[in-house]
């Protein structure tokens, strides 16, 4: 069964506009964009329409690639002492003589609607979250939307990186799933494979996972995304789509839930700017 992430998404804007139409002043979310990256620009565009359509504010900070690093932390420190101004994101990759981990260290924790700053970070390992990353969240709305059992569950997460991977092995392991992280130097990943219920794969490798490799009976969150003459494909052989219990297609699967997401937690940014959470 493929897990429709459009679905979900729909459903959790449409609460999110009910819950905005009824506040004083709408939820403001800033995005600042360094250079001409066309998956990027795209990208940002879709965040702007999907803001605007909740009834929520959106201001785009497009800045040329030769913004300086310390030009760049001026804008966000103008966004963090900005009252009107409730989530910051800049969007990533950044230029490659901008240190990412800087900016984003920079950004106002609370406004730090990515989930990305070190203290956001540490909150989630530590199960208090503050503001989660939006593609991990994403996954759970996913997983609990169609009532996928994770508790008492054999996860594995396949990639460790700080957007995804590091993450949602935070998230399972906080609905009682026992949680193995796979990387690029693990071995015996086939037997891992075997051994587990529930299958996150985010490494970045186009078709890595192969439907052989699977049982019927498992549940799949493909999160990678790949672009070629035939489409979009994910990190997990299309195959399998009609070999497992459950998965998310590409496109179409956690794609919509990240922006969702990100909604969310600009939501929720405000309300605990204003007191009410």
């Amino acid at each position: 069964m493929l897990l429709d992430g459009k679905i979900v998404a729909k459903e959790l804007k449409l609460d999110l506009k009910e819950k905005v139409s009824k506040l004083k002043r709408k939820p403001h979310l800033a995005v600042v964009l360094v250079g001409n990256d066309p998956a990027s620009e795209t990208y940002v565009n879709s965040k702007k329409k999907q803001t605007e359509a909740l009834g929520m504010i959106s201001t785009v900070i497009h800045m040329d690639e030769s913004l300086s690093q310390n030009d760049l932390l001026d804008i966000v420190d103008k966004l963090n002492n900005d009252d009107t101004v409730d989530g910051i994101l800049v969007q990533l990759p950044l230029p490659k003589h901008i240190d990412a981990s800087i900016i984003i260290e920079r950004i106002d924790v609370n406004k730090d609607v990515d989930g990305l700053h070190p203290l956001n970070v540490g909150y989630l390992r530590n199960d208090i979250p503050n503001l989660i990353p939006c593609t991990p969240k994403g996954i759970m709305t996913l997983l609990k939307y169609y009532e996928i059992e994770i508790s008492g569950k054999n996860a594995l997460v396949i990639g460790r990186s700080q957007l995804v991977g590091k993450p949602i092995s935070s998230l399972l392991m906080k609905e009682n799933a026992t949680v193995t992280v796979a990387h690029s130097k693990t071995r015996n990943i086939d037997q891992l494979i075997a051994n587990s219920d529930i299958i996150v794969v985010a490494i970045g490798v186009k078709e890595m996972i192969k439907a052989s490799q699977l049982r019927e009976d498992q549940v799949v969150i493909d999160v990678g995304i790949h672009r070629d003459e035939n489409g979009l494909t994910g990190d997990v052989e299309k195959a399998a789509y009609d070999k497992v219990q459950y998965i998310t297609p590409v496109p179409g699967g956690v794609g919509p839930l990240t922006i969702a997401s990100l909604l969310e937690n600009t939501y929720i940014a405000y309300m605990k700017r204003e007191g009410f959470m």
